[in-house]
């Protein structure tokens, strides 16, 4: 699904990006150039960011119960 329409962004591309790093709305911009023209993208990629972390949180948390 494409987030931002002024740059050709999919979803895909910014969960890659976030996969390799990319953790605050700074780094997408400088990395996709995200939100930099009307930033109507810029919520959608907030949620992206915010899905990430709390996914990576709950895989530690389960990681380290398992471990116990």
């Amino acid at each position: 699904m494409y987030v931002c329409l002024c740059k050709g962004i999919t979803d895909t591309q910014i969960r890659d990006a976030v996969t390799e790093g990319a953790c605050s709305m700074r780094d997408l911009r400088e990395r996709l150039d995200v939100a930099t023209q009307c930033g109507k993208c810029g919520r959608e990629c907030k949620s992206i960011i915010n899905e990430y972390r709390q996914t990576s949180v709950s895989f530690i948390n389960a990681a380290q119960y398992a471990m116990a």
